[in-house]
């Protein structure tokens, strides 16, 4: 349906009632703007994405609105941001709603409540447009996605969604169904409840076939090859966890709005590190560690993760 066109096509000034001032893809790609060294890092960025997409991908596929519906648009700035779960991307959505004003007169992302961001309907994604209206904002606008080491978002996935006791909903939902198939003799609490997951229990889950077979995965721990499509869509900036600060003020500079808007700084003292994850890793025996690995393998190749060195089977 949508056939996807360069980064670096021109902006159609005013066909999507944008001032006619320079678009951030246009800042991006005209690159006086920004320090050298922080274009010479992203633009390094893009060509691994790209030469990766090369490498590892066979047919490229079109495009279908289904695909873009994590693709959260902001007509004014001229933005598209593929959002993934676990990686600041309840931050993104609350700077996104001052800049399209749908948190009413809230000018601080943070006075916005994290439940908000997430409501369906806050904020417009591109799988509502039509087609013409999705290509023209593919070729126009400045597109970015926030990427994260993969098994430190499982990790963060696991222990956000399966150790905390209010998030009953995920508990009843995925819970009850991997105790149910990958515990041995589970007690009758735990197949009602499902709410004392291991780590163990979870990957033994997301590497049965079947799991993928009955449905696609949860957005937590979907992988971002999945949910944003780097190989079809043409990512302008892709910003790390790792680097989040810096990539996200650079996302606002190329955006012209880092006066009216600043990226939240990370005050989580919890948040999910490498050695973490590793702890988690250490009961996973090798086979399955290897299993794991080849299930987010094109996340690590596309976005420039190594192999983590805690891992077993390198």
């Amino acid at each position: 349906m949508c056939s996807v066109s360069s980064a670096s096509e021109p902006v159609g000034e005013g066909s999507s009632g944008q001032k006619s001032r320079r678009s951030p893809l246009q800042t991006l790609y005209d690159g006086d703007q920004v320090e050298s060294a922080l274009q010479a890092i992203h633009q390094g960025r893009r060509e691994v994405l790209e030469e990766a997409c090369r490498s590892y991908t066979r047919k490229r596929r079109v495009l279908i609105p289904e695909d873009l519906k994590h693709v959260i648009v902001d007509d004014q700035h001229g933005l598209l941001y593929c959002y993934v779960p676990k990686v600041a991307c309840t931050n993104w959505k609350r700077v996104l709603m001052v800049l399209t004003g749908a948190a009413g007169s809230h000018r601080d992302p943070l006075a916005i409540p994290a439940n908000e961001a997430h409501v369906p309907g806050n904020l417009r994604t591109l799988s509502e447009y039509s087609t013409s209206q999705i290509n023209q904002r593919l070729r126009s606008y400045l597109k970015f996605v926030f990427v994260r080491e993969p098994f430190e978002r499982l990790v963060s996935a696991y222990r956000n969604k399966f150790t905390r006791s209010y998030n009953t909903a995920f508990h009843k939902r995925y819970g009850t169904k991997i105790v149910q198939r990958h515990r041995q003799d589970p007690q009758p609490e735990a197949l009602e409840r499902g709410n004392d997951v291991s780590f163990e229990e979870f990957v033994y889950y997301l590497v049965d076939p079947a799991t993928q077979r009955e449905e696609p995965f949860n957005e937590h721990w979907e992988r971002v090859h999945s949910l944003c499509h780097p190989c079809l869509i043409h990512y302008d900036v892709v910003g790390k966890y790792e680097t989040l600060e810096q990539d996200s003020r650079y996302v606002l500079q190329l955006a012209g709005v880092e006066d009216q808007v600043s990226f939240p700084a990370s005050s989580k003292s919890t948040r999910t590190t490498g050695d973490m994850a590793a702890q988690f890793f250490h009961n996973i025996s090798p086979f399955y560690q290897k299993k794991l690995y080849n299930l987010y393998r094109m996340d690590f190749l596309l976005f420039n993760y190594s192999i983590p060195a805690y891992l077993k089977f390198r």
